[in-house]
């Protein structure tokens, strides 16, 4: 059984090379991860277009995904580079402060914090490893009173808990940041911050219209990651394509014991709606430093799997770590294991459940057909990768094939569960284009003579929403 669960793996400084890349898309990645929180706009085009080339080499389909910085909300530089604080010290966060900071006190990359902010409020550093608690507001000083201490350096970042902090989701850089994306046409554009379906319906405008030139609408992944984002997911989920389990700002301002039923909650609601989910955050953490991950790693990915995520991510593991390679290895391996062990309810799922659409309800009876037939394959013949994501949503141990003429549709579909998609011709005539599909994938060596398989496609050919056709056939000898 092929793996279901895909990879999502950042570039960083230990995976830019050719050669390293390579091994990377082979060993499982299947989707990159640009962070445009570091590098200048030259270096992401750059690593663009070599992950195009690498993967047009190795054969395989990846999508890349620009994932933007948001709001910077961070303390300034110390002349030391860092301070040592201690438990009982008085610090302060000074908006106005333009010289290097000390052990009194640090300047602000965010400046409207003093008006955020108020006497009691519990502020978290450096992904809540250092803890303040406001004392009080004087002008752009905001007193804090050190609750927990320790090392704090440059930029660290700054949450509060229980959320409140005002920032926009999109920041000027976010804007110019959204152009650089377009003009190498990213797969996914994944928004920092989003408190609200808003925040996603304005970054779609600035992505669609940056992206016109080119006629090129990238996909849109809300980062979960504020408290008032959670009460809001139904909303965002809607106006989004998808959403990433954010797990480290989130658990800094929700607090760690609430992040795992909130990550069941996300992956269940997401794959309710139709919409991909992807589980980041200290996966892998281990082993940017080891050969091998922890076992409470181990479990973490295995569990994500089982909830049914359609990706699970890599951050630092695969940017700066030592094992990039070994990383992913050890993930897939992880995957594939957890899927073997995975129930298949498909029966459940469709009870006391209706379709609106002709398109979702012909997805939906080739996973049934081909569940209970015992097909080797799904094939769906699709323009926009609707229908293959609607059956990516239910858990079924048959792959499904995803042919498209449309190369933005095929490197989308390249972070669906289950979907393996492939680049075909565009035919006008139904008999050639399934005569088509099942000769490439007898030539792929997944369907034999003998085999049965389930193909979906729509009457006429080539428009999009228009899949009508449900045909089950034998491969003859």
């Amino acid at each position: 059984m092929p793996r279901s669960t895909k990879i999502v793996a950042t570039l960083g400084p230990a995976s830019s090379s050719p050669d390293v890349l390579e091994r990377m898309f082979r060993a499982g990645v299947d989707v990159v991860r640009l962070n445009f929180s570091h590098g200048k706009a030259q270096d992401h085009v750059d690593r663009a277009h070599l992950v195009r080339e690498v993967a047009h080499k190795v054969g395989k389909v990846v999508a890349i995904m620009a994932d933007l910085q948001g709001p910077k909300i961070r303390v300034g530089k110390f002349a030391e580079g860092k301070v040592q604080l201690e438990n009982g010290a008085p610090f302060v966060l000074d908006a106005a402060r333009t010289e290097p900071g000390d052990l009194q006190g640090v300047g602000l990359d965010y400046k409207e914090l003093p008006r955020d902010v108020k006497p009691g409020d519990t502020l978290l550093l450096n992904d809540g490893l250092i803890v303040l608690v406001v004392d009080r507001v004087e002008g752009e000083k905001v007193h804090t009173v050190v609750k927990i201490g320790g090392e704090l350096s440059n930029n660290k970042g700054i949450n509060k808990q229980g959320g409140g902090l005002t920032a926009p989701a999109l920041t000027a850089k976010d804007m110019e940041d959204i152009k650089t994306a377009a003009s190498f046409r990213c797969d996914y554009i994944a928004v920092s911050f989003p408190k609200s379906a808003t925040d996603m319906e304005m970054a779609r405008q600035l992505a669609n219209v940056a992206g016109e030139q080119w006629r090129h609408r990238p996909a849109l992944i809300a980062k979960i990651e504020r408290t008032e984002a959670i009460p809001n997911l139904e909303s965002i989920l809607k106006a989004s394509d998808g959403i990433m389990v954010a797990r480290g700002d989130l658990a800094v301002e929700v607090g760690n014991a609430a992040v795992p039923a909130l990550q069941k909650r996300m992956i269940k609601l997401a794959r309710e709606m139709d919409k991909v989910v992807i589980t980041a955050t200290q996966m892998m953490e281990s082993m940017i430093v080891n050969p091998v991950p922890t076992r409470a790693e181990v479990s973490d990915v295995a569990n994500a799997v089982l909830d049914g995520t359609d990706a699970v991510m890599l951050s630092a593991e695969t940017a700066a770590g030592k094992y990039p390679v070994e990383t992913v290895e050890q993930m897939a391996a992880i995957a594939m294991e957890a899927e073997r062990a995975e129930e298949v309810s498909l029966d459940a799922d469709f009870t006391n459940k209706t379709f609106a659409r002709i398109d979702q309800s012909i997805a939906m009876g080739a996973l049934f057909t081909a569940y209970h037939l015992g097909c080797k394959a799904i094939i769906a013949l699709t323009e926009s990768g609707s229908t293959a994501l609607w059956m990516s949503r239910h858990k079924i141990h048959v792959p499904i094939f995803a042919l498209t003429a449309q190369p933005n549709a095929m490197h989308r579909m390249a972070l669906y569960r289950n979907v393996r998609p492939l680049l075909v011709p565009s035919y006008t005539d139904r008999d050639e284009a399934l005569s088509h599909a099942e000769a490439v994938l007898v030539a792929r060596g997944v369907l034999m003579p003998g085999d049965t398989y389930a193909i979906t496609c729509g009457e006429p050919m080539g428009y999009p929403g228009g899949t009508n056709m449900l045909k089950v056939c034998e491969v003859k000898a």
